[in-house]
């Protein structure tokens, strides 16, 4: 099993368990729209903050090191760094758990202003907004392997 799903192996395990319908993203995300508001949350959870503690301490999976690394966000300034460390905290303050983003579809200048812009979201609409990030990111990742 490959690890497209961040500290989620239960998402590749319910589609291998499924019939397969030949559309492996689609497969996968069935899952995640499937799966109890409680799963969904967890899943959401199992993500890594932009340029937070798991990416200085060198914790993140390779491919969250990867695609932090694509959008800069593993060269930041020290003003960079603080920003990005303000707009984490009052993201996780509002909605409890982290932002999340495709990054390889940006750069820092559209995390930033994507966190700032998503701050104004109601909690409903912004895990239907992390869900669908997080299918993005899944989608690369595939595409990484084919």
């Amino acid at each position: 099993m490959t690890a497209l799903f961040e500290h989620s192996p239960w998402v590749e395990a319910r589609a291998d368990a499924r019939p397969a319908s030949g559309d492996r993203h689609a497969d996968l995300m069935a899952v995640v729209h499937d799966a109890t508001p409680d799963e969904q949350l967890a899943l959401i959870r199992a993500h890594p903050e932009l340029a937070g503690k798991a990416a200085i301490d060198k914790t993140l999976t390779d491919a969250s090191a990867a695609e932090q690394a694509s959008a800069g966000l593993d060269r930041l300034t020290p003003p960079e760094y603080a920003r990005f460390h303000a707009l984490n905290a009052a993201y996780r303050a509002r909605f409890d758990f982290p932002f999340i983003i495709c990054v390889r579809m940006t750069d820092k200048a559209g995390i930033l202003a994507a966190m700032e812009q998503r701050l104004s979201h109601g909690r409903e609409e912004e895990i239907a907004t992390a869900l669908a990030q997080i299918g993005e990111i899944v989608r690369l990742r595939l595409e990484d392997m084919a």
